[in-house]
């Protein structure tokens, strides 16, 4: 992975001089935060080196490099799934080009569904750990020692400090947030009752189809992750309502406007 990954590095820093420390990944139906930004530099996935192309309608496919609170960025309009048929590791591949080109902070959103029942759609949840049940992990074959240990310690995932500064842009922003355990499953199908109580046994708050293979590849290179999801329908088994990817994007639009303030916010605090 690192020849494809330092192939692809070099091509973007032929066509930029931008060296962001913060990434950001955007999740489903949460594009539109790229508006905040101002653009240097975009990039289809098409023209990066070995790039994975994002095969998800609503996932735009452009690597963008830019500003967001006066502090340079760069920006996944778009990121790759299990489902999609792309390996962990495929999957993974633009966090260790991020860190090539000097990415130390990196915050991904999600949209997933709730499943601890105090939750309710269109609201904001900051990961404060996470299980993972995709099967795969981008750091699964042969390592090299110089890049990162061949068992890294998963302690705080998260990054506490972090999770502070998101809560306290939230609270100075009127923004009811809340705090849970991520569950990764490989999908595309959304679950059945009986997988959402499991789910909610094992101790998850939400449940999603990503995040989690790119939080495990950042935190072996190192990074600083700062993980939210927006809530955008609930699997409470014994309250199960029917759903549609529609309902799902709709609610993500709801929310988006606050999870724009909590990431510029914490943008503008790092």
């Amino acid at each position: 992975m690192k020849q494809k990954a330092s192939e692809a590095a070099d091509y973007i820093k032929k066509h930029t001089t931008s060296r962001p420390k913060i990434g950001i990944i955007l999740g489903t139906g949460l594009g539109k935060l790229v508006n905040a930004i101002t653009i240097n530099k975009s990039f289809s996935y098409a023209t990066i080196p070995h790039f994975p192309v994002s095969t998800v309608e609503f996932h735009k496919g452009r690597l963008i490099i830019g500003t967001l609170q006066k502090k340079a960025i760069i920006a996944m309009q778009g990121r790759f799934h299990y489902y999609e048929g792309y390996s962990a590791k495929d999957i993974t591949l633009p966090v260790v080009v991020m860190k090539l080109l000097g990415v130390r902070y990196l915050i991904i959103s999600n949209a997933s569904g709730g499943l601890n029942p105090k939750f309710k759609p269109g609201e904001v949840m900051l990961i404060s750990d996470h299980i993972n049940l995709i099967p795969d992990n981008p750091l699964r074959g042969p390592n090299k020692p110089k890049r990162g240990p061949r068992f890294p310690d998963m302690y705080e995932c998260y990054n506490r400090k972090l999770i502070k500064i998101a809560e306290e842009v939230a609270l100075k922003n009127a923004i009811a947030v809340k705090k849970g355990v991520y569950v990764a499953v490989s999908g595309p199908n959304l679950e059945t009752a009986a997988e959402y109580r499991f789910l909610r046994t094992i101790g998850a708050d939400a449940v999603g189809m990503s995040t989690v293979p790119e939080v495990i590849m950042a935190r072996y290179l190192k990074m600083n992750v700062l993980g939210v999801s927006v809530i955008t329908d609930m699997g409470i088994a014994d309250a199960l309502k029917p759903t549609s990817i529609l309902k799902i994007l709709k609610a993500a639009v709801r929310a988006e406007p606050q999870l724009v303030k909590i990431v510029s916010g914490v943008v503008q605090k790092l």
